[in-house]
C-alpha cells in the first residue's frame, strides 16, 4: 500500500549520522517520511540494548518494548535469515496471518499502540548485521511486493554508511586508548556483547594468571569477581546515557592487593551506537597504586584517626577480618568503624569505599 518517496533521502541521512550521532533521530524521521510509514526503528539483530535510534512516533511503544520485556522475545528477531537472503524482510516470512491474529506479540504489544505490520532492511557492516524496522499501522496494511523491492536496493547503500560509523568508531577507540596510554592508564575496551575489542599495552601488562581475557571475556581467577564484574558491564550498557562511571570491582591477586574494575562509558567512543566500542574497563593495579595518608582521610571525610587507619586499610585490599586482626581489634569494633566510615563517605559496600578512596590520588575514569 503507498508509494515510496524518495529513498535516496534516508541514504543521506543515515550517511551524516554514521558522522554525527546526535542526527540519528532525524534520519529515522527521514525514514517515516519517505516511506509514509507509522514509526522507524534501528537495532542489531544480536545484543539488542535500549538506546535505539527510533523516530518520536515509536517512544510509547519503545518504553513499553524495554519495559515489559519484550526487547528479550521480540517474534521478529527470527527474520535475519530473510534479511541475510535478500537484503529485506516481513513478518510473513517467518509467520502467518493467523497466527499475527492470535501471537500475545502483535495483539498485547503491537495492537494496543496502532501498530501491525513492517519492513526490516538489512544494515551490514562486516560480520554486524542491523536492521531498520519501518513500521506500519494496522490500517496501512502490508508492504506490497514493489516496494519490498525497492527497500532491497535500499539495503546496499545503508550498509556503507555502517561501515563509516563502525570505521570512525575504532579510530575514536583507537584515539581514547592512545589518550590513555600517556596517563598510563591499563584499558580494556568492549563492544555491546561486553566482548573485548581492544586492549592497550598498559593493561596486557597486567594480564597473567589473576586476570586476563579469555574467549574474548575479561574473566579474574576469581569466579565472584567475574561474575560481579559480568554484571556491572550489563547494568552499564544498559544504562541510557553515553557516559556513565560504575563503582569499581574488585578482583583478587593470588598474592599483593588486588585489581580494581572500573566499568565506564565515554560519549567520544560509545555515544554512536553502532560504533564497535560501548564499554571501557579501566584497570587500576594497586600494587603500584599510592595508598591516600590517613590525614587525608580524616580532612575530607572527618573520619577519625582510627576509622582512617581502618579505611587505608580496606584500600590496600585486605578483608575487614584481616584488618581487625592487624590492627589488634575486635572484629565487631572494626564492623562498626567500617559502617561509621560508609556513613561519612556516603558509600554503601566497601567496593565503593575502596573506588572512592583510590580516586583521592588517581582519576580512572579519565584519559587525560
Amino acid at each position: 500500500m503507498g508509494a515510496l518517496g524518495r529513498l535516496d533521502l534516508i541514504t543521506a541521512a543515515f550517511s551524516q549520522a554514521a558522522v554525527d550521532s546526535t542526527r540519528w533521530t532525524a534520519a529515522m524521521e527521514d525514514v517515516v517520511s519517505a516511506t509514509g510509514a507509522a514509526g522507524a526503528i534501528l537495532f542489531p539483530v544480536e545484543g539488542k540494548l535500549p538506546q535505539l535510534p527510533h523516530s518520536h512516533s515509536m517512544e510509547p511503544s519503545l518504553d513499553v518494548y524495554v519495559r515489559d520485556g519484550w526487547i528479550k522475545r521480540d517474534e521478529r528477531d527470527r527474520i535475519r535469515p530473510a534479511l541475510e537472503r535478500i537484503g529485506v524482510g516481513t513478518d510473513f516470512d517467518f509467520t502467518t496471518d493467523d497466527e499475527i491474529k492470535r501471537h500475545p506479540y502483535y495483539q498485547e504489544f503491537l495492537a494496543p499502540h496502532g501498530l501491525r505490520w513492517f519492513a526490516g532492511v538489512k544494515i551490514a557492516s562486516g560480520d554486524d548485521l542491523w536492521c531498520l524496522s519501518i513500521q506500519r499501522s494496522i490500517a496501512q496494511g502490508p508492504f506490497s511486493p514493489t516496494a519490498l523491492r525497492k527497500l532491497a536496493v535500499l539495503s546496499s547503500h545503508l550498509s556503507a554508511s555502517a561501515a563509516l560509523a563502525r570505521a570512525l568508531g575504532f579510530a575514536r577507540a583507537d584515539a581514547a586508548l592512545s589518550a590513555f596510554m600517556v596517563s598510563d592508564r591499563a584499558v580494556v575496551l568492549l563492544d555491546r556483547h561486553s566482548c573485548v575489542i581492544r586492549s592497550n599495552e598498559a593493561a596486557i601488562r597486567l594480564f597473567g594468571p589473576d586476570i586476563q581475557v579469555r574467549g574474548r571475556r575479561l574473566v579474574s581467577a576469581n569466579h565472584e569477581a567475574t561474575a560481579a564484574l559480568d554484571r556491572a558491564l550489563h547494568a552499564l550498557l544498559w544504562q541510557p546515557d553515553s557516559t556513565a562511571l560504575l563503582p569499581p570491582v574488585l578482583m583478587p591477586r593470588t598474592q599483593g592487593r588486588p585489581f580494581l574494575a572500573y566499568p565506564l562509558r565515554l560519549a567520544e567512543v560509545s555515544a554512536n551506537l553502532m560504533a564497535p566500542c560501548q564499554a571501557v574497563v579501566v584497570i587500576i593495579d594497586l600494587e603500584r597504586q599510592p595508598l591516600p595518608p590517613e590525614n587525608t582521610l580524616q580532612i575530607s571525610f572527618g573520619l577519625t584517626p582510627a576509622e582512617a587507619k581502618l579505611a587505608r586499610h580496606l584500600v590496600s585490599g585486605e578483608s575487614i577480618e584481616a584488618v581487625a586482626t592487624h590492627l589488634g581489634i575486635a572484629y565487631e569494633t572494626a564492623r562498626n568503624q567500617l559502617k561509621s566510615v560508609l556513613a561519612k563517605t556516603d558509600t554503601h559496600r566497601q567496593a565503593e569505599l575502596v573506588g572512592l578512596l583510590t580516586r583521592i590520588v588517581a582519576r580512572p575514569f579519565s584519559p587525560q
